[in-house]
C-alpha cells in the first residue's frame, strides 16, 4: 500500500487507516465480537493498513485493551494513535485537560495498549476550564519522556453556525495556532467525506500549508456512503446513528442521490477492469485520498471483509471526470450536529 507522511517528523503510515472504535463502542453492540475484531486488525496489518486509531474513552477503555491484544507480536507493524482529554460521564461526555490527569491517562493507555510508546497522542477535546496551552504542554512532556512520538488534535466542538449544516473550523485553527507555539502539531483529525466536505474550506488548507497530517474521520459518512444501509431499516438502541438527524428514514431516502452518484462511478471503474468490482465505499475513500498527499482516511470497521475493501481503495485512482461528478453531487440534507 502507498505510504503517506504525518507531520514535520515525517512519520509514515499506510494511506488508509483503521478506526477501531466500532469494534467495541458506539455502533451496533450486538454485532461486536472480540475474536472477530482481532482478526480484523490482523487483516488490516496484513494489507499495509498501519494506522490504528483508538481512544481511552471508547468503551471506555475496552477499545484500547482490544487493540493491545491484537498487537501482541505485531507491534512493529502498527502506528498506534490514541486520545486523551475526554471522559464518559453518567449523563454526558466530560472534558479533562488537567496536566496531572493527562500524565496519568497516558500511563494507563500505555498499559492497556501493552506498548512502550504511543505513536500519535491526540487531544480529544479541549477542557474549557484549562488553558489549552497547559494541556498541550503536559502532552509535550510525554514526548520528551519517550512515552509519545508525536501529538495531534481532534477538531471537536469547533463548528460555527453559518449556513445549514456548516462545519467551519475557525475555532480549531485558532486553537492550533496557540498550541503550535508550545509544541509542533503533527496531525489534525476531523471529519471529511463526500457528504461532509467542510474541512476543505479552511482546516485542510491550514494543514497542507504546514505539512500537518490530516486524519479524515468518518470518511464513509458513518456507513451511509457504502450504499449498504437501507432507509428505514432502523438501528440498535446503542448505535449512535439511531439518534442522529441524518439517519432518519426520511433523510436517508433524501440523500440517496449521493450514493447513486458514487455507485455510478464505481460501476464505470468495474466495467473498465473486468473481474474487478469497485464499490461506492472505495470511490468515497479514493475521493478523500485525492484531497491531498497528507490526507489519511480512517474508516471504522468491525469485519475483515470491510478492511479488505477499504484497503483496496488506496489503489483506486479517480479520473477528472469522476472528480467532476463527485463535485456535482447534491449537498447532503439534514443536520449533522
Amino acid at each position: 500500500m502507498e505510504r503517506r507522511t504525518i507531520g514535520a517528523a515525517a512519520l509514515e503510515v499506510g494511506a488508509v487507516g483503521l478506526g477501531c472504535m466500532p469494534m467495541s463502542w458506539a455502533y451496533s453492540g450486538s454485532r461486536q465480537r472480540g475474536a472477530a475484531s482481532l482478526r480484523t486488525v490482523h487483516a488490516a496489518l496484513d494489507r499495509g493498513v498501519t494506522l490504528l486509531d483508538t481512544a481511552d474513552m471508547y468503551g471506555p477503555f475496552t477499545n484500547e485493551l482490544l487493540v493491545g491484544r491484537a498487537l501482541k507480536g505485531r507491534r512493529a507493524q502498527a502506528f498506534v494513535s490514541t486520545k486523551v482529554g475526554l471522559l464518559v460521564g453518567e449523563q454526558h461526555l466530560v472534558a479533562n485537560g488537567r496536566p496531572g490527569y493527562v500524565r496519568r491517562a497516558c500511563d494507563a493507555s500505555l498499559r492497556r495498549l501493552q506498548t512502550d510508546v504511543i505513536d500519535l497522542y491526540q487531544l480529544h477535546r479541549e477542557d474549557p476550564e484549562v488553558p489549552v496551552e497547559e494541556t498541550w504542554g503536559a502532552m509535550a512532556e510525554l514526548v520528551s519522556a519517550g512515552k509519545v512520538r508525536a501529538l495531534g488534535l481532534c477538531a471537536v466542538g469547533a463548528r460555527s453556525g453559518r449556513g445549514p449544516g456548516a462545519r467551519l473550523h475557525d475555532g480549531t485553527i485558532r486553537k492550533l495556532e496557540r498550541v503550535q507555539q508550545v509544541f509542533p502539531v503533527s496531525a489534525v483529525q476531523a471529519e471529511l467525506s463526500v457528504w461532509s466536505p467542510e474541512a476543505l474550506e479552511s482546516l485542510l488548507p491550514w494543514c497542507e500549508a504546514r505539512g500537518v497530517g490530516f486524519l479524515a474521520a468518518m470518511p464513509l459518512g458513518s456507513g451511509f456512503l457504502t450504499g449498504t444501509l437501507t432507509p428505514g431499516e432502523g438501528f440498535e438502541r446503542d448505535d449512535l446513528r439511531a439518534r442522529h438527524p441524518r439517519f432518519t428514514a426520511e433523510m436517508m431516502a433524501a440523500n440517496q442521490p449521493i450514493v447513486v452518484g458514487l455507485r455510478r462511478i464505481a460501476a464505470r471503474h468495474s466495467a473498465a477492469a473486468p473481474g474487478t468490482e469497485v464499490t461506492p465505499a472505495q470511490v468515497a475513500l479514493a475521493w478523500v485520498l485525492s484531497r491531498g498527499r497528507h490526507v489519511v482516511p480512517v474508516p471504522g470497521a468491525k469485519r475483515e471483509c470491510w478492511v479488505r475493501e477499504n484497503a483496496a481503495a488506496a489503489g483506486l485512482r479517480l479520473t477528472a471526470q469522476d472528480l467532476a461528478e463527485v463535485a456535482a453531487l447534491p449537498a447532503a440534507l439534514g443536520s449533522w450536529d
